[in-house]
């Protein structure tokens, strides 16, 4: 019975753990006078081009939701090909975020790293795991505003191998979605909201 218990409170506690994205923050947030955000593209790590481009795509929706104006992404990927990428690879998205905001004027710059996204096919079970890690730097001295990483799982049924993986199909765009409105909740609200 001792060993049942241990077990079905290791479950809770991995369960309660997994329901919040581990997340820093400095401190004085709110003095950086944070408005233009620039999203650069995904690191995708899990060789994955449409988790990474829904990713990015739903991120900066949600950051204008969150009071940041818009920078479409067509523009800063147009920008991003006229730096010279040999000189300016550092951290995580291989460009310097001064670099960066010398180029388009922005006050920070976000770098998301697309970890994990991964539907294995098992007899009657397709888990759908997705993980990502976000960090916003200032433009001006490079310095980590915020960072945060969230994972998920959906575990999918079905009564044959074809509906298990109909099922990770449609919880695929929802799981994404879910990183994303978990990365909200720790971003503090843009300008326009104030």
């Amino acid at each position: 019975m001792g060993k049942r218990a241990v077990l079905i409170g290791m479950v809770f506690l991995l369960v309660g753990c997994g329901f919040r994205p581990a997340y820093v923050i400095v401190p004085d947030y709110v003095k950086k006078a944070v408005r233009l955000v620039l999203l650069m593209p995904v690191d995708d790590q899990a060789n994955d081009k449409v988790a990474a481009r829904m990713f990015r795509e739903k991120m900066l929706e949600e950051l204008y939701y969150k009071g940041y104006p818009k920078i479409p992404l067509d523009l800063i990927d147009a920008q991003l090909l006229k730096l010279d990428q040999g000189q300016l690879k550092t951290g995580v998205g291989g460009v310097a975020p001064q670099a960066v905001g010398n180029l388009l004027r922005v006050d920070a710059v976000m770098y998301c790293t697309l970890s994990k996204s991964s539907t294995p096919l098992y007899f009657l079970y397709a888990p759908t795991s997705i993980s990502v890690l976000c960090e916003l730097k200032s433009a001006k001295t490079g310095e980590m505003l915020w960072r945060a990483s969230y994972g998920v799982v959906e575990r999918n049924f079905g009564y044959s191998r074809y509906d298990a993986k109909r099922k990770a199909v449609q919880v695929y765009e929802a799981a994404i979605q879910n990183i994303v409105n978990r990365f909200m909740v720790t971003l503090p609200d843009g300008p326009d909201l104030s």
